[in-house]
């Protein structure tokens, strides 16, 4: 595929002297080193456009799609907001039916808005034990992102999991997701593995330890949650210590191992971070409406840690659309530091996202990298007088959504639209399956 007169390619995030204008080429699913690699074959025609590397969504919770805007969920502290989930997810009844109608609704408003490649912290179990259950859920949410060609990370996160459980059944779901593939990522780079508690708020030092084991045996990144606010009062009310003291006593402060939220850090645990070598994810699509503050990217990137960006769930953020998000970002950074550009939270969003995965062919257009893309027109009256198009692809038109997605080489957005499937249908069958009413 060639991608043909392009108003500015952003090839590399983070490198704001790789932008440039014109073409760009897409061979065997890779980013082709000359344009002419693709000539002769399927073209796209991006005039007035700004290409950038496909969005990767670090941090949300897909089974929470179904579940936005529930009363007692909207401006409501954390222990009255758990409850008022849990009691939706046991009306509804979590089930790999459930798993693929929200999945499949979520991983489609993330294509919609941009998002290639999203990690899927799934915390939310059925009580009957059922380790096939389990594995049956997980393929259910693989199945959904591959068939409207998303790539996914899928964590198999816990909550208050008996230990020895969630360890079992997260070698179940290694083995039936990923036979034969060392490293936690499928050969085609479309799917990959990771484990990842909740926090130290809800999950102990066994469950910690036995699904390190599991990471560990199978390469697999490792992600969790800390330092929210409420993260860091149960900590101290429970055990008498704050989070990250824990995480490194239990062995979770390392560089395979991804921390999101982290609103409620001091100068000494940034500093621990940075020496551990752990990544981050900002998620203020979350944590601002929750109360939990606002992480300190700038200094977190200071100190040397990749902070990438994810949405959180539907039952905090609501929405899965991660630009927005990294608008916000953008704005709330001023209240906790110097303000962030929009290149460097446009490079959380893609390049830092991905390396947080352990995925350094994502989130980036350089020769040889993942052929995963998003097609921005700004052409249109919401970006008239902006004078930088790659700034203004965030501080201009909220809600902004990309003309055309690749992935791998694949359109699977065409002129706004998906094009594995139809969005009405998605939601009417997922309407169905919490609701159930055809």
């Amino acid at each position: 595929m060639l991608l043909t007169d392009a108003l500015s390619i952003v090839v590399d995030p983070r490198d704001a002297d790789s932008e440039r204008p014109g073409d760009l080429a897409f061979v065997e699913g890779r980013v082709a080193q000359e344009p002419a690699a693709a000539h002769g074959h399927e073209t796209l025609d991006v005039s007035g456009c700004v290409v950038t590397p496909g969005l990767v969504n670090a941090h949300h919770h897909l089974l929470q799609s179904a579940f936005r805007t529930l009363p007692g969920t909207r401006g409501v502290p954390m222990r009255d907001w758990l409850p008022a989930m849990a009691a939706a997810y046991a009306s509804a009844g979590v089930d790999a039916s459930l798993a693929s109608a929200s999945a499949s609704v979520g991983v489609a408003e993330g294509l919609l808005s941009g998002v290639t490649t999203v990690a899927d912290h799934h915390l939310t179990w059925p009580s009957d034990g059922s380790i096939q259950s389990h594995v049956e859920i997980a393929r259910a949410t693989a199945d959904a992102a591959a068939a409207l060609g998303a790539r996914l990370a899928f964590v198999r996160g816990t909550a208050r999991d008996d230990p020895e459980q969630a360890a079992s059944s997260a070698e179940a779901i290694v083995a039936a997701l990923l036979p034969s593939h060392a490293g936690g990522v499928r050969a085609d780079g479309m799917l990959q593995v990771a484990v990842g508690p909740a926090g130290v708020h809800s999950d102990s030092e066994p469950t910690f330890r036995l699904l390190g084991e599991v990471a560990s045996a199978h390469g697999l990144r490792r992600r969790t949650q800390a330092n929210e606010q409420v993260d860091t009062e149960i900590a101290i009310e429970k055990y008498g210590r704050r989070p990250l003291d824990l995480l490194d006593e239990w062995g979770w402060l390392s560089p395979d191992v991804t921390i999101a939220h982290l609103c409620d850090v001091t100068a000494s645990e940034i500093s621990r971070l940075a020496a551990a070598g752990v990544s981050a994810t900002h998620a203020p699509g979350c944590d601002v409406p929750m109360g939990w503050g606002v992480a300190p990217v700038r200094a977190l990137t200071q100190a040397g840690l990749a902070v990438g960006l994810g949405t959180s769930g539907g039952g905090s953020n609501d929405a899965g659309h991660l630009l927005a998000d990294a608008r916000l970002a953008l704005q709330v950074s001023a209240l906790v530091g110097p303000q962030l550009s929009a290149r460097e939270v446009l490079a959380m969003a893609t390049a830092s996202s991905a390396d947080g995965l352990g995925r350094p062919e994502l989130g980036r257009l350089t020769a040889g990298s993942a052929a995963d893309a998003c097609v921005w027109d700004v052409s249109g009256v919401a970006d008239a007088g902006v004078a930088d198009p790659v700034s203004g692809l965030l501080w201009a038109s909220p809600g902004r959504r990309p003309r055309h997605v690749i992935v791998g080489g694949r359109v699977v957005v065409h002129d706004y639209a998906l094009v594995g499937a139809d969005e009405r249908d998605l939601v009417a069958a997922m309407t169905a399956r919490v609701t159930g009413r055809g």
